[in-house]
């Protein structure tokens, strides 16, 4: 049974690296029994005594021992064994400010895939078809051509009145294709084939130039997004004049032993996987090698990598999201994350902030978390009311997520100060 905590007075200090926030560093004698609440009511009085142009109260955030406070002072030191007589240092930062529901865009299947770039977004589904909507909500375009469900979309590139972007299905095939943004028509210009089965994941390279995918044949495929027949990629021209052309892959990478369920680049030749023989792989595109293989106790069914931390978060099919620092001499899961009641489909970093993520699973849930609260995420995003299959943070500013209701939901974020 557990032991409650004695409430007793504390000496705390308060410090923020946001410096428009800032308060004496003076110690000051707090009950342990008071919550993140009273902390934000005793710092925005403090700020008041600070700062005579003080405006408006604010949100913030509490870190103590270098995690977020959810309970009480008292019961979050003693799960850390840490000792009250000492003077406690607390630091506040602003509070990332609760998404709000925007658009719900109605498929006829279920939603696989997702990608925004801008104010466009790319969705897959598992009627076959890949659609276009603006942010607002409305719908521009669906684009038949696969043969069987997508599971990856992704934009290449956006060149004024042009936009190109890729697919990949259960076909076995992925597919390059050109949007005249302006006479709102689309091309497919390359089909590429190399996988003996399906296509699960599809991501582009950051300077664009390459794509890849990896498929249930075990296999990872590197492609070059090149819309001509250049760089020594094989290309002969296919008996359907409306497939465009077809592409042989620039490399495949070989070494998973199950199926493929996540690619990421890394930097320009390197290439993270994920796979359901619960490995995840670094892999040396020139040389076609592993780097290095990470092992986890369950299937992988996705994977993102971070340039602002140099870290990767994980989805399991044991209901977890772990955090994992490739660079490691100890430890390489540095946190798990634990508030899914099943699977874990999908998992993506904001692209602005180094502490917050998406996952999304099969309990329904679209999760916002902070790396510094692992058992409590910052806000569930709820209106699914079936399996997440997809979510994506590229545009700083939408959270959007795909579901077996065959919906995509967007979130907007409102931006929280950036620290100075």
């Amino acid at each position: 049974m557990a032991v409650e905590p004695t409430e007793v007075q504390l000496q705390v200090r308060f410090v923020t690296k946001q410096e428009q926030y800032a308060v004496s560093d003076s110690p000051y004698a707090i009950q342990s029994n008071v919550q993140s609440s009273d902390l934000n009511t005793l710092v925005n009085a403090l700020r008041k005594e600070t700062k005579s142009s003080f405006q408006k109260s604010v949100e913030f955030d509490f870190l103590v021992c270098g995690e977020l406070l959810c309970t009480t002072i008292a019961e979050h030191l003693q799960e850390k064994g840490v000792s009250t007589e000492d003077t406690l240092e607390i630091e506040y930062l602003e509070r990332f400010p609760a998404p709000t529901p925007q658009e719900c865009l109605m498929h006829d299947d279920w939603v696989s895939a997702v990608h925004t770039h801008g104010n466009w977004i790319l969705s897959g589904s598992y009627d076959n078809s890949i659609h276009i909507w603006n942010t607002k909500g409305q719908h521009k375009l669906a684009i038949p051509g696969h043969t069987s469900p997508v599971k990856g979309v992704s934009w290449v590139s956006h060149n004024g009145d042009q936009a190109v972007f890729a697919s990949g299905s259960h076909d076995q095939s992925a597919m390059l294709w050109v949007w005249n943004v302006t006479r709102n028509s689309v091309d497919c210009v390359l089909t590429c084939r190399g996988h003996d089965k399906g296509v699960e994941c599809l991501a582009v390279a950051a300077d664009g130039t390459r794509f890849a995918t990896g498929s249930w044949d075990n296999n990872i495929c590197i492609w070059s997004t090149s819309l001509t027949d250049e760089d020594n990629v094989p290309a002969k021209k296919r008996s359907k004049p409306e497939q465009g052309n077809s592409r042989e892959p620039m490399s495949t990478l070989k070494g998973h032993r199950e199926a493929v369920s996540a690619v990421q680049w890394i930097d320009y030749n390197t290439i993270l996987s994920s796979s359901w023989d619960h490995l995840l792989k670094l892999w040396d595109c020139e040389l076609g090698g592993i780097k290095q293989e990470i092992a986890g106790n369950k299937a992988f069914f996705d994977a993102d990598w971070s340039p602002l931390n140099n870290s990767m978060i994980t989805a399991s099919a044991d209901r977890h999201v772990r955090l994992y620092d490739p660079r490691s001499t100890e430890s390489i899961v540095k946190t798990t994350f634990t508030s899914h009641t099943g699977w874990v489909q999908s998992v993506r970093w904001s692209k602005t902030r180094d502490t917050l993520f998406l996952s999304a699973g099969y309990d329904g849930q679209v999760k916002l978390w902070e790396t510094r609260s692992p058992r409590t995420p910052l806000y569930d995003l709820t209106g699914h009311e079936d399996k997440v299959l997809c979510c994506d943070w590229s545009n700083p500013s939408l959270l959007i997520s795909g579901s077996c209701d065959n919906t995509v939901r967007i979130f907007k974020a409102k931006h929280a100060i950036e620290s100075v």
